[in-house]
């Protein structure tokens, strides 16, 4: 509860005072009542006594809690043309009455207001038995109640937008609503809102000087304030202009905290639209504008060629109209990494960006002796389509085809969808084409609704070996045959462990966008398009810096989770018994069974060491049977040596644009890229009455057929 006190002289009316200005009291409460959300807000005017002697207050604790009128404040801010209304580009400066010519109030009096305010906070509901049965909501700051909005004769401003801004910010704060009578560039007029109340302010140019002045304030009110939670004055500039300073700490501050943080501090209630523009226009002077990064597109990708040779970076347009289509760029510290020191396979995602102009990142990605990501190349489409897809896989494949002489078969990873699978086979016809085991899983959980299955088709997935898998295939028949058919329609070739065609390292998904590089997407939300890369940018290059600093100080032949398994094969193999059947065949005999280990195919029967591409415990034992080094047997991609070539490279940052965004004259008006013909549109929300929240909804019966839930005219029930 938020009790503020501001004295007033001779006047149970808040007004604004020719003479003297000392403010108003409030008392601000909400309360849940038992069948509806009840709001009380009471403005008590009184000199002196407490909020319990007097006559207003004690005859609103009668009447007002069942007052339905009391259920406006609900609702969300209806903006009238014949109200109030500053200018939404209304760019002034000043915020707020410059303090050095605001007549303070004096001392015991901000001592006595103080006390007052922190004697009221300690007041419990119990006291009053109408409001001991009910919940008190959190209400606004005390804070939202200030001194700092008083106004009085002679009052100057360095212009009339900080006078009108000044007076709606006094308006706001002291719970009354204003009509302007005169505005223009040399005085203005406005008068209170409510019906009768005679106050009305003038203000006027100072001659010979750009300042602005209060000439006259007539009357003191008479209405007693606004009785709802919003208000007229808080247009969107002013939404923008209370919560600037908190979107230049943190950019992601979403809508909804903005609201309550409005009703927090200024005790009124706005629409999460009001909120949303709010926003987006504080963050367009923070971000610039979008429509001229897409203009510096063709400078920022000859900046990064310049920055970092050998990288790719190119933009395509619509040949028709000149609008953006793709934009795609890798750096050469990547391409580089990924051919000569990462794992032969490739991880394609995608996810969709939230900005002015909305768009697909699409994303290749290798991975590093580790086992973590590497990040190989991005694109930014308009839409995620067959010919983007086409269009990256094309890009991606020329990068490749540079230095691919000793690159083994590639593995492909991607949703399995129908534009990435013909991008795949169109452009990469020799690779193994592999599908992410979450996404079909996701598809099974959509089709069958069934955890059960879900969790046999992973472990199908996983099992190492032709008979674990059908063991779990018929699992997933006993319970469900036509999930089993429904698995069975796609290839265990494309997901499946135990029959993949290529080398997964036991890699089952793709989606590594929301599995590791999910806060890089999250940094890049709302922003233009170029600073959206540059995001992406700057984590690229502190991701290499990071890893190629932690990989100095590792002492061993292979990296940490290469090794561990190493280690853990090793001291496995110590039970095993080992029978040389020929120069390259072992048979390995455990307490599980025998298997047969091929040294020079670097196969098991147990199918761990095709997998995952290191040695099981049984060719562990094979190979030390011969006394040879079990760490020859491992792909080279898990070496300390081969990581730190992975990371050996720097990605370069680029200069500002300051210094290459002269390079557009140069270029032809008519080779200027425009931006996509999309656009993110503000939010549309239902909006809810407060006199309908708790209302229960009538049940429809067809005429027809008797039925509930539907009409007649929806009907299709057989006649």
């Amino acid at each position: 509860m938020a009790n503020d006190e501001l004295v007033k002289s001779e006047n149970r009316d808040f007004s604004f005072r020719q003479d003297h200005f000392t403010g108003i009291r409030h008392n601000y409460e909400l309360f849940f009542g038992h069948d509806a959300f009840e709001q009380l807000l009471d403005i008590n005017l009184q000199i002196g006594p407490s909020y319990e002697g007097n006559e207003v207050w004690n005859h609103l604790q009668k009447h007002n809690v069942n007052d339905g009128t009391k259920e406006e404040a609900c609702l969300d801010v209806n903006l009238n043309d014949g109200y109030l209304s500053f200018p939404d580009n209304d760019d002034s400066g000043t915020s707020e009455i410059d303090k050095s010519i605001v007549p303070g109030a004096t001392a015991a009096i901000q001592k006595q207001e103080s006390q007052d305010i922190d004697d009221n906070l300690e007041l419990e509901m119990s006291q009053s038995t109408e409001f001991s049965q009910k919940p008190v909501m959190a209400s606004p700051s005390p804070q939202c109640w200030s001194t700092d909005h008083e106004m009085v004769v002679g009052m100057e401003f360095s212009d009339a937008n900080a006078c009108r801004k000044a007076i709606k910010n006094a308006a706001i704060s002291l719970r009354f609503e204003m009509r302007t009578i005169k505005s223009d560039k040399t005085r203005f007029t406005a008068k209170c809102n409510s019906k009768g109340c005679p106050w009305r302010i003038h203000c006027a140019k100072v001659s010979n000087a750009p300042t602005f002045t209060i000439r006259t304030i007539h009357g003191s009110h008479t209405c007693g304030g606004i009785s709802h939670l919003g208000h007229q004055q808080a247009s969107v500039q002013w939404v923008a202009d209370v919560v600037a300073e908190k979107l230049k700490e943190n950019p992601h501050f979403k809508p909804k905290e903005i609201l309550e943080e409005i009703y927090r501090i200024h005790g009124i209630s706005l629409s999460y639209k009001q909120a949303w523009r709010g926003k987006e226009r504080i963050m367009a002077t923070l971000r610039g504008s979008f429509e001229e990064e897409y203009r510096l597109l063709p400078q920022y990708c000859d900046e990064i060629r310049r920055s970092n040779p050998g990288s790719v970076a190119v933009v395509h347009v619509n040949l028709i109209d000149g609008c953006f289509e793709h934009l795609f760029i890798s750096f050469q510290a990547s391409i580089s990494g990924f051919l000569n020191a990462c794992r032969p396979l490739i991880a394609l995602d995608s996810t969709l960006l939230k900005s002015k102009y909305p768009g697909t990142l699409l994303l290749a990605t290798g991975f590093d002796g580790d086992g973590a990501v590497f990040p190989l190349a991005f694109a930014i489409v308009n839409e995620e389509n067959d010919s983007n897809w086409h269009r990256f896989l094309s890009e991606l494949r020329n990068i490749l085809d540079v230095n691919s002489e000793n690159m083994p078969k590639l593995t492909i990873l991607s949703s399995g969808e129908r534009p990435v699978a013909d991008g795949v086979e169109a452009n990469f016809p020799t690779a193994f084409h592999g599908f992410c085991v979450h996404y079909l899983t996701e598809r099974l959980q959509r089709e069958f609704q069934s955890s059960v299955l879900v969790d046999l088709f992973w472990e199908a997935a996983h099992c190492l070996t032709v008979l674990e898998f059908k063991s779990k295939i018929n699992k997933i028949e006993q319970i469900s045959p036509e999930a089993s058919l429904w698995i069975q329609n796609i290839s265990p070739a494309r997901w499946a462990s135990s029959y993949s065609e290529g080398t997964r390292f036991g890699r089952l998904t793709a989606n590594v966008i929301t599995e590791s590089l999910s806060n890089w997407i999250e940094d890049t939300t709302g922003l233009p398009i170029i600073q959206m890369m540059e995001c992406i940018h700057r984590h690229l290059i502190n991701m290499l810096k990071e890893r190629r600093e932690m990989s100095s100080h590792w002492s061993d032949v292979l990296v940490p989770s290469a090794e561990r398994q190493m280690l853990a094969a090793i001291e496995q193999s110590g039970v095993h018994r080992v029978y040389r059947a020929n120069e390259a065949e072992f048979e390995v005999m455990t307490h599980e069974g025998n298997v047969v280990v091929n040294l020079e195919n670097r196969s098991c029967l147990c199918g761990r060491w095709q997998v995952y591409g290191l040695p099981c415990s049984h060719a562990v034992g094979a190979i030390l049977s011969c006394k040879e080094d079990v760490y020859i047997y491992t792909e080279s991609c898990f070496t300390v040596e081969n990581y730190r070539r992975a990371y050996a490279e720097t990605v370069e940052p680029i200069s500002d644009k300051g210094q290459w965004k002269g390079n557009d004259s140069e270029r032809d008006s008519e080779d200027v890229i425009k931006t996509p013909k999309a656009m993110r549109v503000a939010p549309r929300k239902r909006r809810i009455r407060a006199e309908d929240r708790d209302r229960v909804r009538r049940v429809v019966h067809c005429g027809r057929c008797n039925q509930t839930g539907h009409f007649r005219t929806t009907c299709t029930a057989p006649m």
